[in-house]
């Protein structure tokens, strides 16, 4: 029952945010008694916390998993987006930004696994894109790894980037094409413009 409250939750967070949906709200999508759901968690906080460090863990084993297949890294960094982006469901309820305003501890914790299990990533990324020579080889991989992962909190931050004027995947594909024209070598960017012509075709 735990793992279906998690499940019904995460969904109803996701598609309408978490400020909006109550303990009512998700005992009636159950057809369960919200007194139910307080024998597993003491408090929508609580729920919140479980719901996100779950989502957290099924997507960065996603992320591991991608990483494992030692792909092109160009093509690496848009597999990794897209499964973000399918994850993340409606992009218009924000949900990383309500954690941050509304659930702050939970957030500063998310923020840390993220930095974390992204340093690994972003490291690799980077490194195996210098060895194959699509990546200068002079770049600072630890500097570039840091900036990567602040401009993507800073791209989901709403008060800096409002949805109603761009939505996230096209915010997304801004920054990493704007990342990747900086690092790449020529070589690299024969590939990103083929993998842009790809994509939009």
């Amino acid at each position: 029952m735990r793992t279906q409250i998690i499940d019904k939750a995460t969904d109803l967070f996701l598609n309408l945010g978490f400020k909006s949906v109550t303990m009512d709200d998700i005992a009636h999508a159950m057809g369960i008694s919200k007194k139910t759901i307080y024998v597993h968690f003491k408090n929508k906080s609580e729920l919140v916390d479980a719901t996100t460090m779950n989502l957290f863990d099924v997507i960065s084993d996603a992320v591991f998993n991608i990483c494992d297949l030692q792909k092109n890294p160009i093509e690496e960094i848009y597999d990794i987006k897209r499964l973000v982006m399918d994850h993340l469901k409606n992009e218009k309820t924000s949900p990383q930004y309500q954690l941050q305003k509304y659930y702050p501890t939970t957030f500063e914790t998310l923020r840390q696994k993220e930095f974390d299990m992204m340093q690994t990533c972003v490291t690799d990324n980077l490194n195996r894109g210098v060895n194959l020579g699509m990546y200068r080889k002079d770049i600072d991989v630890d500097f570039i790894s840091r900036l990567y992962f602040s401009s993507l909190l800073a791209i989901r931050d709403n008060d800096l980037f409002p949805l109603k004027d761009s939505s996230l995947n096209s915010l997304l594909e801004h920054f990493y094409e704007y990342h990747l024209r900086g690092i790449c070598t020529e070589k690299g960017l024969d590939v990103l413009f083929q993998f842009i012509n790809k994509n939009q075709s």
